[in-house]
């Protein structure tokens, strides 16, 4: 083997498709390959009319090559594959803007690795800006992510609360099913299972004719279809029960339900084995030995690019137990609470992606405003939660964003004013104070009074001027890309090679999915909920919110990787431990970013940055 084919063995070696060929396949694709010294002076190299792929492996090029308008590429980028793709001739512009290497391969030796999948969808991906949805495509762990209309395989069995236990019976019995929904209005009032049969009909020998609403379970624990699988299977085995109604989010009517056996069929291992644990604490030592096995949980069990995806939510739905139970705790010692209150949480935990790194955000909303007595009470359980929260290894919020802070606790009258505020004075200064605030999930608490709050300023948070606040704010913050889409490292760092993921990528996808949202009047605090909710009526394209959440599911498998892998708790992901296809796909991912990002601010703001 030559020198030159040496040279070129060992970047192919390192370079994605190509990496993944064997020996032998790459061989056949260097023996026509050259390699080319471009500068300012030989660019009549790509004028030949001969169609050839070109990789770059040093030097700034601005090219043109049937992909639309000029792309400035550097090291590890493609041109010309369209033409190879499409088997016909593009003018081919190229403008040195750096001297460097530039790999040239023949197009017939190309078109023969394009009978691989990996190589034809690498490219192909390349060309739609989508090479991250070939990156997901393998999880075994994303069943957890099916929307429970997914899960749901029959219309719900219901019947009326005045239909006799008899009939009921009957119908479960045809129907063959093991529990039944109990409707007024179409709405449910309660459930009847086979349990409920046994144990307040049979055992006690009541009158079958009397009407089942007599011995249904009123108010039963119940779902909103925008859930998904993972979140029914939390909310399961922490109220202990086998019957879950599904109720559409909009009518409120039932639409189905989903049983212990539907989370078995579906299941492909334990993930909540933890969750169950810290449901059964009985007090604060106990729960504070159970959740700092977490960590090790995570480290132990989540090995697969999938399992990344589900520990945000795993996560998020421990630190949502952990709440309920140190507030049980609390109220077992000092009596219940002298009104309603429903525990808000913000940001991550509202959207249910934390990490090992993430803090506390909360606060508490009131019914009313309280008087002393009431508001010292408050004042002592949000102490004991935030603590105990600490205690458990969810870390203080160190900007004081957490319920135990007085200005966070707020009746709903004082926070829809709050909103008000916001609106009315929305500076730069302010967004980045409130922004997290407009991620938010009731956690614990009387959750109709965070429905009321969310009713009462959902057309405020709508208002044209608000929104164009947040999207010119969204626009202070670029991709870690520079103008011949090289990665640009965060300065100062040991590591010099590194990309803060969360502040330069997450957040941003974070970002366009709470304006959309906002601007469509969605609530839901989750972003990959928000980005598949969005109605037809919205600006952002059903094909590109489904590209942002392949991308915000690909930067969070790399985020949750390097934290467990390094057992860090920072988002400072080194490019130079990806593989070549992870780099593609990053790049990729962030030039989708910038797009999207610059579309929104466009949108909302009229470009005024």
């Amino acid at each position: 083997m030559t020198a030159i084919a040496k040279q070129v063995e060992d970047f192919l070696s390192t370079s994605a498709p190509f990496d993944m060929l064997n020996e032998s396949m790459r061989h056949d694709l260097i023996r026509h390959a050259d390699l080319l010294y471009v500068t300012t002076d030989n660019t009549e190299h790509f004028k030949t009319g001969e169609p050839r792929l070109y990789l770059i492996q040093s030097g700034q090029f601005s090219v043109e090559d049937g992909e639309g308008a000029a792309r400035h590429l550097s090291e590890g980028d493609y041109f010309n594959y369209a033409a190879i793709l499409d088997k016909r001739f593009y003018p081919l512009s190229v403008h040195v803007d750096s001297p460097g290497l530039v790999y040239s391969f023949a197009a017939e030796d190309v078109c023969a690795l394009l009978e691989l999948v990996e190589v034809n969808s690498f490219f192909t991906g390349l060309r739609n800006n989508a090479l991250q949805n070939h990156a997901i495509a393998d999880s075994n762990s994303m069943w957890l992510y099916k929307p429970l209309t997914d899960v749901i395989d029959k219309a719900p069995v219901a019947a009326h609360g005045n239909t006799s236990i008899a009939d009921a019976a009957m119908l479960m019995t045809r129907e063959k099913v093991s529990s039944l929904l109990v409707t007024a209005n179409d709405k449910l009032i309660g459930i009847v299972t086979d349990r409920d049969l046994r144990s307040r009909v049979v055992a006690h020998a009541l009158d079958t004719a009397l009407p089942v609403k007599q011995i249904m379970t009123v108010n039963p624990t119940q779902i909103g279809n925008s859930r998904t699988l993972f979140d029914a299977m939390a909310l399961m085995t922490e109220k202990n029960i086998h019957h879950l109604p599904v109720i559409d989010h909009l009518s409120q009517s039932p639409i189905g339900m989903v049983t212990a056996s539907d989370i078995i069929r579906h299941q492909r291992g334990n993930v909540l084995f933890i969750i169950g644990e810290l449901t059964k604490a009985n007090n604060l030592y106990e729960l504070t030995r159970l959740s700092w096995q977490l960590p090790h949980y995570f480290a132990a069990h989540a090995k697969r690019a999938g399992d990344y995806d589900i520990a945000g939510k795993i996560l998020s739905q421990a630190t949502d137990v952990m709440t309920r139970k140190l507030i049980g705790f609390f109220q077992q010692d000092n009596g219940k609470a002298p009104m309603m209150f429903a525990w808000l949480v913000y940001g991550s935990q509202a959207r249910e992606d934390q990490t090992t790194g993430s803090d506390q955000d909360s606060g508490l909303l009131l019914a009313s405003t309280p008087n002393e007595k009431q508001a010292a009470y408050f004042a002592d359980m949000t102490d004991y939660v935030c603590k105990g929260l600490a205690k458990c290894g969810i870390k203080l919020c160190d900007g004081n964003i957490m319920a135990s802070n007085p200005e966070l606790r707020l009746s709903v009258d004082e926070a829809v004013k709050e909103a008000e505020r916001w609106v009315a004075a929305p500076t730069s200064k302010a967004i980045m104070h409130f922004n997290i605030f407009l991620d938010v999930r009731c956690a614990a608490g009387d959750a109709s009074l965070f429905k009321q709050l969310q009713k009462r300023r959902a057309p405020l948070l709508q208002q044209k001027m608000f929104l164009a606040a947040l999207a010119r704010n969204s626009n202070d913050v670029s991709v870690p890309l520079s103008m011949f889409q090289k990665f640009s490292y965060e300065k100062g760092r040991k590591q010099k090679d590194t990309i803060d993921l969360k502040t330069r990528a997450v957040a941003l996808i974070n970002n366009i999915a709470r304006i959309y949202a906002l601007a469509d009047g969605i609530t839901l605090p989750n972003t990959v909920a928000r980005l598949e909710s969005l109605s037809d009526k919205s600006e952002l394209s059903s094909k590109d919110a489904a590209n942002l959440k392949d991308i915000w599911v690909f930067l969070n498998r790399l985020r949750w990787r390097h934290q467990l892998e390094n057992k860090v708790t920072d988002n400072l992901v080194s490019v130079s431990m990806l593989s070549s296809i992870q780099k593609h796909q990053l790049k990729a991912g962030f030039k989708a970013i910038e797009r999207a990002n610059e579309a929104m601010v466009m949108k909302f703001s009229g470009g005024v940055g």
